[in-house]
């Protein structure tokens, strides 16, 4: 993302997982893992909509790790439609924020989109029972291939859910199908597509107020 990014590898389930790391200028308020689209249609880390996250996360203040998908870039094993990327998920929170005594160790965030988001949402249903998970960002969210998991209706104020209106790889009204039975909001940009094309800018200010926003 930028000359401070730190690249590295962790032990995941299937084998070696790259992650990148990007820490904000002075004290880290916790940790976000952001999560990328499908690896089968050239989602990696790298994506331009996960780096502004990624952006979004260090301007409030937050340790943003990034993370390849096994079979994607320098992680290993193949892809598993969405079972093992979960575990990966896991894995690399337990690696970059395991519980810790203190709040300030163990302060954690998930965001993800596309895919990724599909992924975040059974990540944020598996930790938060015993997480404090201050805040969940899901942009993009792939709800039509497999079901997402349902956020809990406790966690909707910190949850900010963002989706184009014109999106034709996952299609409005399946998010808000989704989203419905939940009660859950969602924040819908008029005329952008998945990729939010020449509107990351904007994207990443509508981030950065809403993890600007009391944490509840």
């Amino acid at each position: 993302m930028n000359s401070q990014t730190q690249k590295s590898s962790i032990q995941g389930p299937a084998g070696a997982l790259e992650i990148a790391r990007d820490a904000p200028v002075g004290a880290s308020r916790g940790v976000a893992v952001i999560a990328h689209p499908h690896p089968l249609f050239g989602g990696t880390m790298d994506n331009k909509v996960v780096q502004t996250l990624a952006r979004a996360f260090v301007q409030c203040g937050w340790t943003a790790v990034r993370f390849n998908f096994r079979g994607v870039g320098g992680s290993a094993g193949s892809h598993d439609e969405g079972r093992g990327e979960l575990d990966d998920f896991l894995a690399v929170v337990q690696h970059v924020a395991p519980p810790g005594e203190r709040e300030s160790e163990s302060a954690l965030a998930l965001a993800g989109f596309s895919f990724g988001a599909f992924v975040t949402t059974h990540a944020f249903e598996r930790l938060n029972p015993t997480r404090n998970i201050e805040k969940l960002v899901l942009v993009g969210t792939s709800v039509s291939r497999a079901p997402a998991a349902p956020i809990d209706k406790a966690a909707h104020l910190k949850t900010l859910v963002l989706h184009g209106e014109q999106d034709d790889t996952v299609l409005l009204s399946a998010v808000m199908d989704w989203a419905r039975p939940q009660a859950l909001p969602v924040t819908v940009v008029p005329g952008l597509g998945h990729f939010f094309h020449g509107q990351l800018t904007l994207l990443k200010n509508l981030v950065v107020r809403h993890l600007s926003s009391p944490t509840l």
